[in-house]
């Protein structure tokens, strides 16, 4: 697209000056060099060295090439999508009238505008525009986000649906052994029911979808025009689309907040707290009733929550000493000095870093450690896999670090998280519960949840907790999904998300969102409590593999499981 703006000396004319205009490519490259011709079909001004590219190309030969001289300069124009005109005549924009803040062609001028004190022309008040793409170009940028937050939502929930009518026949067929024969008759009613609110919502659902989606072909259309105008329009150009398209982005803007709201779907099922058998047919009478609620207005908050990761260190993990194997660290956490505890499972060791990563305390152990977790100021709890023990280390201010005691358990865990100051949570190995509660002193319990009856070999999932909500995450390597137990109402998110890939190690994070390794993309990925991806941060690291977080949320430990090149990275936080 030409550019009339790149011509030299085009505000001072003399007679006998020969204007120059730049070479177009090259300016696109943030480099000036004179124009020597001007193709009419491409509707630029080239240098030599550009426009011979037309006798190499067979596709370009047809282009009709001229002299800089010869161009038709008044042909030369930014394709304005007749922002340029007035609607009302039709007549190019010539003037601004500064008392009605409006555009005015000639006759605007003339017929509506002749009492107004200042109307100028705008040729000689555009050039005194600084930077007015910035604003509307950043409004429909937020619009287009937010248009695709919609779009994101849409998609999730028509999955959450389904995951939702599922998990109703499930609580449903639950119920069936405490209601004897009844329960057959409610569970049909409730099929169908469910089926009809499906039907019902999804069709709501693809409505939203469709508008959602012209919505957002409006707000990329108009974000090009922009673009396109601020970037190659001469400064009459940008000023008069500034004006004239102001309302159209705040419209789009708006449209784009309203479409924010009522997305995405939860829908449950509750029993009635008493359940009577009624002298009544049961189409008439079923004990719970559907909720329907929408959660995107929470996420749209949660989004200000997003995180971004700033470099701080970074080692490389390599075989040294009396070192089996290449070091593994399966297992990271920070002390409450800001000092991290890792333990190595090849080489069956427990190290004390400082905050500048140098390592500054060692202890050979007998076993060979999964995971870590910081008990108090000098204590910490690691789990053995398949050894049927939590062992419990002493870590001293001076970084000493001392066997203390071991509590025998029955089931094989993975990761370990505290759940409060006398018990942990824990992710099971080979077992049909996918996480437990096990207590400081070695007793194991369970949660009052109903968890998916899967077993999770060693490696395919990750745990842990969040105190303020209650809330247990798992993660399922090999279904790309994490899910998020509310513990007190007994109910789940399926988090499912092209981001989402292979999830292994996760963690609380600032305000107490999620996050999480994704192995298949080497990336942090953030996730609200609602399921909302907030952030996603691409990693120096092939294969994230473990994730802990500072007590203050102000730095982030990550390592990784890539053999031949295995590392540990610090980062600060900041949102």
């Amino acid at each position: 697209m030409a550019d009339s703006g790149s011509k030299i000396g085009e505000d001072d004319e003399v007679p006998g000056r020969v204007k120059e205009y730049l070479c177009q490519p090259y300016l696109s490259k943030d480099k000036e060099t004179v124009a020597d011709k001007f193709c009419s079909t491409c509707n630029e001004f080239q240098c030599n060295d550009c426009s011979n590219v037309h006798n190499v190309l067979a596709i370009l030969k047809s282009h009709k090439l001229v002299s800089v001289n010869e161009a038709d300069v008044a042909s030369i124009s930014v394709k304005m999508k007749a922002l340029d005109l007035c609607d009302q005549h039709q007549h190019s924009f010539e003037f601004f009238c500064e008392d009605e803040k409006k555009l005015c062609c000639s006759k605007c001028a003339i017929v509506n505008h002749r009492k107004c004190h200042s109307v100028v022309e705008i040729e000689k008040i555009a050039g005194k525009i600084t930077s007015p793409s910035s604003i509307l170009g950043e409004k429909l940028k937020e619009a287009k986000e937010a248009a695709e937050s919609v779009a994101r939502h849409i998609r999730s929930s028509k999955d959450q649906l389904a995951e939702d009518i599922k998990e109703i026949h499930v609580q449903v067929r639950r119920m069936r052994d405490e209601v004897m024969r009844m329960f057959d008759d409610i569970e049909d009613f409730v099929a169908k029911k469910a089926e009809t609110l499906q039907r019902e919502t999804l069709q709501n659902l693809t409505m939203k979808q469709t508008q959602n989606e012209k919505h957002l072909a409006d707000v990329t259309s108009c974000l090009e025009t922009i673009e396109s105008i601020f970037k190659n329009g001469t400064p009459a150009q940008k000023y008069i689309a500034e004006q004239k398209m102001e309302s159209n982005v705040n419209a789009l803007c708006r449209i784009s907040k309203e479409e924010c709201q009522n997305v995405k779907v939860n829908i449950s099922f509750q029993f009635d707290e008493t359940f009577k058998l009624p002298p009544l047919p049961i189409t008439e009478y079923v004990p719970g009733q559907f909720q329907f609620k929408s959660d995107l207005e929470e996420d749209v908050n949660s989004a200000k929550m997003a995180m971004k990761l700033t470099p701080v260190s970074s080692i490389d993990l390599k075989k040294t000493g009396d070192d089996i194997d290449e070091p593994f660290y399966t297992g990271i956490d920070f002390l409450p000095d800001g000092r991290l505890v890792a333990v190595d499972n090849k080489n069956m060791k427990c190290f004390v870093y400082n905050e500048k990563l140098e390592k500054v305390g060692s202890f050979q152990l007998s076993y060979n450690p999964v995971s870590v977790v910081v008990v108090s100021e000098e204590e910490v709890a690691i789990t053995c896999g398949y050894g049927y023990k939590i062992e419990f280390l002493h870590v001293s201010k001076c970084n000493e670090i001392t066997p203390q005691r071991t509590c025998k358990v029955n089931t094989k865990y993975f990761s370990i998280c505290l759940k409060d100051d006398r018990q942990f949570v824990v992710g099971t190995i080979d077992e049909p519960i996918p996480v437990r509660i096990v207590s400081l002193t070695g007793e194991e319990l369970d949660f009052s949840v109903n968890f998916p009856n899967k077993i999770y070999p060693i490696d395919t999932s990750d745990c842990t907790y969040i105190k303020s909500s209650d809330k247990v995450v798992i993660t399922d390597r090999y279904e790309h999904t994490v899910c998020i137990y509310d513990i007190k109402t007994d109910t789940r998110v399926v988090v499912k998300d092209d981001k989402i890939q292979e999830p292994r190690g996760a963690a609380v994070g600032p305000s107490d969102t999620i996050l999480l390794c994704c192995r298949k993309t080497n990336t942090i990925v953030q996730i609200s409590q609602r399921g909302q991806v907030l952030s996603s941060y691409k990693i120096d690291m092939e294969n994230p593999f473990k994730v802990c977080v500072s007590r203050d949320k102000s730095f982030l430990v990550v390592t990784n499981s890539y053999i031949g090149n295995r590392k540990m990275q610090k980062f600060k936080i900041s949102t």
